[in-house]
């Protein structure tokens, strides 16, 4: 329901068009949507404003089935939640630091299927074919997945960024995980926290992006390297051995593959391994630690790095390898 200053009786309706939408725009999205459920006019006025568009939509298939939309700069968030526990149902808000956080739980003895019919709704209120964030836990509802999956495929169009996991470990998601890369357009951003059974698994890795993150990448081998042409790639676990790294940063020193790579995040013993084994028959140089240098690290974050070693393309860009955290990164300048 309304808020109760939203109560009296106030006709709304009959203001020009521009003053209503001032009156929305002093809305948050849960009033938006009651506002919208009043009458069929109601509505129709509610799809017509034009402002929309500081409002991002997440989507989280979690435990919890989640629909979030956020606004103003992700300081205020409004979240639907269903649940099957009736004793939840309600409305909760909370601030921190600045933040603020808006829940209404919606009790369902079908969550899955409540958590569809309100993704619609919010969807066609907002005017959204793209949603901003799709995270999703493949071992939670898994003989629902498949039709999940469709249903995001017939009511979305694309999604910016994509997070994909299970909470537990033994649990083989890697079919659904396939199916899922199969049916939903990734624009910008995949990040995969799966454990994958099969290190033949032939998963779809999107093309485009500007960030892909694998932390488990047992089935990533040279060939499938070869083909990502994401502009940051980071790996956990792989199965490329020390020939292959070296065949695959002489074929990036003649730009032959990946010539928009900005940083290539791998697991490697120590930077002397890599010189040693990888780099071998590569011209190289050894920078001096006091000399300090602005690069991409993780996340597409820049950090004054210091020393490294750095190898040169034909075109003269360079790439500096360095270690930071429990891996190393290749950052090219």
């Amino acid at each position: 329901m309304i808020s109760d200053r939203r109560k009296k009786k106030f006709p709304i309706l009959r203001l020009p068009f521009l003053a209503i939408e001032e009156v929305f725009k002093a809305m948050n999205p849960f009033e938006i949507i009651n506002f919208s459920m009043i009458s069929k006019r109601a509505k129709a006025i509610t799809k017509n404003m034009t402002f929309y568009s500081k409002y991002a939509i997440d989507l989280g298939i979690y435990e919890t089935m989640e629909i979030a939309i956020n606004g103003t700069n992700g300081l205020i968030s409004c979240i639907y939640l269903m649940i099957s526990n009736e004793k939840m149902d309600g409305k909760v808000e909370c601030e921190n630091n600045g933040f603020i956080q808006r829940k209404v739980y919606k009790y369902s003895k079908d969550p899955v299927e409540e958590w569809k019919q309100v993704c619609k709704y919010v969807l066609d209120i907002f005017k959204r074919q793209t949603i901003d964030v799709l995270g999703v836990v493949l071992d939670v509802f898994v003989d629902q997945n498949v039709a999940i999956i469709d249903f995001l495929r017939t009511n979305v169009k694309s999604v910016n960024a994509c997070n994909v996991l299970q909470w537990e470990e033994e649990n083989d998601v890697d079919e659904h995980a396939a199916y899922l890369l199969e049916n939903i357009k990734i624009n910008n951003e995949l990040r995969s926290d799966l454990d994958t059974k099969n290190v033949n698994f032939d998963m779809k890795i999107p093309k485009n992006l500007k960030e892909l993150c694998i932390k488990k990448a047992d089935w990533i081998g040279y060939e499938k390297l070869l083909e990502i042409d994401s502009a940051q790639v980071s790996f956990g676990t792989n199965r490329i051995s020390n020939k292959e790294l070296n065949l695959f940063f002489k074929k990036w020193m003649a730009m032959e593959i990946h010539l928009n790579l900005e940083l290539l995040a791998f697991e490697f013993k120590s930077l002397e391994d890599l010189r040693l084994f990888v780099l071998p028959d590569i011209p190289h140089e050894v920078v001096d630690e006091e000399v300090k240098r602005t690069l991409i690290t993780y996340d597409d974050e820049t950090e004054e790095i210091s020393g490294g070693i750095d190898i040169r393309r034909i075109d003269g860009r360079t790439a500096t390898f360095f270690a930071q955290y429990d891996g190393f990164l290749m950052s090219v300048h």
